[in-house]
């Protein structure tokens, strides 16, 4: 078995006039949402064996923050090809992530992260799936299991949604 952690970054800063969309960093409401996203995540035993982070500013500093959260940070890997990314795009990076590794987590952007999740699933909970179809608001996480032996496998409408947390879920989920 494969799960696939699909995360939003947290709440970002406004653009700014003449900056790069690149370099924007975490607004405070994203400071506070992304350690408490990690917390949750170590409570639950959603560990990483791989995280792939956009290079982007803010996605850095969301895992940074979560990160920060688990007894021991997994390993970490930084991907220019996740900022901005299409579905496609996110697909061939997950594709090419090596066999040792069973539960991979990805921090990134939206649309990219919402469409991506919403082709990779099928099945799951059905209140979990609902709201996933509505939306994907920063710090949001798509926990989803595939029964594949290999990411390479990895195919549309292969994937089972064990959970979709979100920043006004995750008071009620961490207690």
């Amino acid at each position: 078995m494969r799960r696939l952690l699909l995360l939003r970054h947290a709440k970002a800063e406004r653009p700014q006039p003449g900056g790069r969309d690149h370099d924007r960093v975490l607004a405070k409401r994203g400071r506070a949402d992304a350690p408490r996203l990690g917390t949750y995540m170590a409570r639950h035993a959603l560990t990483p064996d791989q995280v792939i982070v956009s290079t982007a500013a803010r996605t850095r500093e969301t895992w940074d923050l979560a990160a920060a959260e688990f007894k021991a940070a997994p390993a970490v890997a930084y991907e220019a090809r996740l900022y901005d990314a299409t579905p496609g795009a996110i697909l061939a990076v997950v594709q090419g992530v090596g066999p040792q590794v069973n539960t991979l987590l990805l921090v990134g952007h939206n649309p990219g992260i919402h469409e991506i999740a919403t082709i990779l699933v099928a099945t799951g909970d059905l209140d979990a799936r609902q709201r996933l179809n509505e939306g994907y608001p920063t710090s949001g996480l798509a926990v989803i299991d595939f029964a594949l032996d290999a990411w390479s496998k990895l195919h549309p409408q292969s994937g089972r949604l064990e959970r979709f947390v979100t920043p006004r879920s995750l008071g009620a989920a961490t207690d």
